[in-house]
């Protein structure tokens, strides 16, 4: 490829024209897309939005259309825009210039008015030959799946353990962070395809694995991981310890747990914050225990900062040696190893090793581990597994017939459990009608980079922030919702934050500097496709590469 003209990574202007510049139009993948674990159309949903004028499209249009975009491969907008850690946000070219865009409170802002506005999920052309298909698990990865079959015209059953369907959005995510009616009103759009769930009902006790493939042509698995798995060390066994796991799924189905007056929560994750918030919301005093630095706490740093806004307080680079107990059998200390980083290990982070440092003693009446979690393979033992985990092939098939997915494979956030349950359910219909599946086409368009934006074509502004209650205030509230939607105004405002990194955003630069009459205005114009382009007219003179704003312009 030909070297960009002089100003075409820089200001508008900057630099002189040199001639014999022929553009050529190039979409590309914007770098919030490339790294969504759900691989949504990001820029595209935005862009209905933002870009809504100029397509003719009134609000509630460009919002029903933009959530229609997001709900294609993830019925969980508004449950997602309040839980998940959106790593998309991190790599957003925005962030070279001011803030990134706050993509996740969009995505939140659309989930809350689909569900106000009842907002029903698309059905697709049924398939030719609908098939019996059977789902154990109602998490987000099972509900993923059955969504996409569904909507495709086949029957879909969905089968789970517990009392209602959700997995571990409603049983291991608190209340705090996501209201049961906003989880509810999303499940119900999915049940309303035609899914039968039967709750209540156990793989391995109450339906066997051989009656489960009688039943239906097909399955998947999304057992997810539920089971805590607890430390060995001496004291571990015995009342007032408690796995992150059974005490979140007790406190999210309304169980008052006593915990006593200072709880010390073992691990890292989001499910160690959780409990540590959770415990803090019961009056407790509460300690985070992790054998790591801040930098390597695999919780997202928001939630680290909200908990110890909330009163927790979090010791970094300390490991429990043992738990110490009274005479009659409770807890009432924890006994711990000072820590410090050695050699790296398979993770690519430095592995904790013991400080030359004496132990120390950490007074307390509960300990909650939340170290690791495991699937609960019981009724599945038959499966190929690598100790407590399924083992698939590339395609996350298991055996003839039986599919897996989400954190029953390995451990995961909910967008990526989502993500696999609608390629499962893609690669399935795939094979079913015969037709080639079009995986091998994902991500194939280069990643445009933030040099090639004008950053002066939109003013400099922070991002929205949605509004939070002050810490003492959250604790004090207990499991009310701690952030609010962002307003309308908000929105529309944040959505013109957006560059369109790589597609045409209708800007009209090209048009308005080209002398030759190279571009023609689109008669059915829509984000990406405003102009269509004449090189035959083209001078070659360079300055729509050199004005164009997010990329979309190249030297041919």
């Amino acid at each position: 490829m030909s070297e960009r003209p002089p100003g075409s990574g820089g200001k508008p202007g900057a630099g002189a024209i040199t001639p014999a510049w022929q553009p050529r139009q190039v979409e590309k993948t914007p770098p919030c897309q490339a790294t969504c674990p759900n691989c949504g159309d990001i820029r595209g949903w935005i862009g209905t939005v933002a870009q809504r004028r100029r397509t003719g499209l009134s609000r509630s249009e460009a919002y029903a259309r933009a959530w229609r975009t997001i709900a294609n491969v993830n019925p969980f907008p508004a449950t997602l825009g309040r839980i998940c850690p959106h790593p998309c946000e991190s790599h957003c070219n925005r962030g070279v210039r001011d803030e990134p865009l706050a993509i996740n409170a969009l995505e939140r802002f659309l989930g809350d008015y689909a569900i106000a506005a009842g907002l029903p999920l698309d059905r697709l052309p049924e398939s030719p030959a609908p098939a019996s298909i059977g789902v154990v698990g109602a998490g987000p990865s099972g509900l993923s799946f059955a969504y996409q079959m569904a909507r495709r015209g086949y029957r879909v059953t969905v089968y789970d353990a517990r009392r209602k369907p959700g997995g571990m959005l409603r049983y291991g995510v608190p209340d705090y962070r996501l209201p049961p009616s906003v989880l509810d009103a999303e499940i119900a759009r999915i049940l309303e395809l035609g899914v039968t769930l039967h709750d209540n009902v156990r793989l391995g006790r109450d339906i066997s694995l051989a009656e489960l493939r009688e039943r239906h042509a097909h399955l998947y698995l999304a057992i997810g991981a539920q089971r805590g798995r607890g430390l060995a060390i001496p004291g571990i066994e015995g009342p007032g310890v408690w796995a992150g796991t059974d005490y979140l799924r007790r406190v999210n189905s309304g169980e008052r747990i006593e915990t006593g007056k200072r709880v010390i929560v073992i691990g890292g994750g989001n499910s160690a914050v959780d409990a540590a918030r959770c415990a803090r919301r019961g009056g407790a005093e509460v300690v985070i225990l992790y054998r790591r630095t801040l930098a390597e706490m695999p919780a997202c740093a928001e939630e680290v900062e909200e908990a110890v806004e909330e009163g927790v307080e979090v010791m970094l680079l300390a490991a429990p040696l043992q738990i110490d107990r009274s005479a009659d059998g409770g807890v009432c200390a924890v006994r711990a190893q000072h820590m410090q980083p050695g050699e790296p290990d398979a993770s690519g982070r430095r592995r904790p090793v013991p400080a030359d440092l004496p132990p120390f003693s950490l007074p307390a009446d509960c300990v909650i581990t939340a170290v690791s979690q495991t699937p609960s393979l019981e009724g599945l033992e038959e499966l190929d597994h690598d100790g407590d985990w399924l083992v698939t092939d590339a395609d996350g098939i298991v055996a003839p017939g039986v599919w897996v997915g989400g954190d029953a494979t390995g451990p995961g956030i909910a967008g990526e459990a989502i993500y696999q349950g609608r390629r499962a359910a893609e690669r399935l219909h795939a094979r079913l009608v015969g037709e080639l599946d079009d995986a091998a086409d994902d991500g194939l368009e280069p990643e445009v980079c933030f040099r090639d934006l004008k950053f002066e074509s939109k003013p400099a502004t922070g991002a929205v922030h949605a509004q939070r209650l002050l810490g003492p205030e959250r604790v004090t509230l207990g499991m009310s919702e701690v952030a609010e939607t962002i307003a309308e105004e908000q929105f529309l405002a944040e959505v013109e934050r957006c560059y369109s990194c790589g597609q045409c955003m209708g800007c009209e630069q090209c048009f308005m500097y080209c002398t030759s009459g190279c571009f023609t205005r689109s008669d059915d114009p829509e984000p990406g496709g405003y102009f269509t382009l004449n090189l035959d007219a083209c001078r070659q003179c360079g300055k729509c590469i050199e004005v164009c704003p997010c990329g979309f312009l190249e030297p041919a």
